[in-house]
């Protein structure tokens, strides 16, 4: 499907897995502590307890007990020794956290981010903490005009009350906000249920499976395979 590019005025983006390359940070973040017990497991079984202990853990915390991103990935770690029967040391259980200061962008991020700039608001929609979003914003070096995180909402994607937060602080219409985000369980499902535009950055048309996230079907208005693409498409 084409996009009007020209209707929307502003485009949100999730930001770990979309701007972020996320499964390289979970898996080098995790690795070094399962090595240290001398387990050894795949990348892809790392990512899919990610998926399942980051869902298990955001499908329970709501408005009325919201529990922080950090306490999440702390979990994962907690989560990855009752599997693999060893004893985590405190320094371990904050190691992914942690290193999510050194998570990079992918390499199409930044050029692409700073191209759309000179055209559109841009503004983050992102299940993270804002303590956590603060050590990545300065690996993306462009100034966004919105950033709404999951603390600030006190829920996670998919919930649509993280997207109705966003265009009630952006003070825009629907129709004017293109999201796009490579995860269809978290983003593309409930923006497009709202009615907002979408585009499916699928970073994994060559690997198999959903990676980080939980399965999920969803319709997009567009689907790119990077930011690059994206940008083409708005002729930028």
């Amino acid at each position: 499907m084409l996009l009007d590019f020209d209707r929307y005025t502003s485009i949100s983006f999730d930001c770990y897995g979309t701007l972020i390359d996320w499964e390289s940070g979970i898996v080098s973040g995790l690795q070094p502590v399962l090595q240290n017990h001398g387990i050894r497991a795949s990348d892809e079984e790392i990512l899919e307890l990610h998926a399942h202990t980051e869902h298990k853990l955001q499908a329970s915390s709501t408005k009325g007990n919201y529990v922080k991103y950090r306490y999440i990935l702390e979990e994962e770690v907690r989560e990855a020794s009752r599997r693999w029967d060893f004893e985590a040391e405190p320094s371990e259980v904050r190691a992914l956290a942690d290193s999510l200061r050194y998570w990079k962008p992918f390499s199409d991020t930044v050029e692409a981010l700073k191209a759309l700039k000179e055209r559109y608001k841009l503004a983050i929609i992102s299940n993270v903490d804002d303590g956590l979003f603060a050590l990545t914003a300065c690996h993306l070096e462009v100034e966004f005009d919105w950033i709404i995180t999951a603390e600030q909402a006190s829920t996670y994607k998919p919930s649509k009350n993280n997207f109705e937060m966003a265009l009630e602080r952006m003070g825009i219409q629907k129709g004017k906000l293109l999201h796009a985000a490579e995860s269809l369980f978290h983003d593309i499902a409930p923006a497009t249920e709202l009615g907002i535009s979408t585009v499916w950055v699928n970073r994994r048309t060559e690997k198999e499976g959903f990676g980080a996230t939980p399965p999920a079907s969803a319709k997009p208005d567009l689907e790119v395979a990077d930011l690059k693409t994206l940008v083409s498409a708005a002729s930028l």
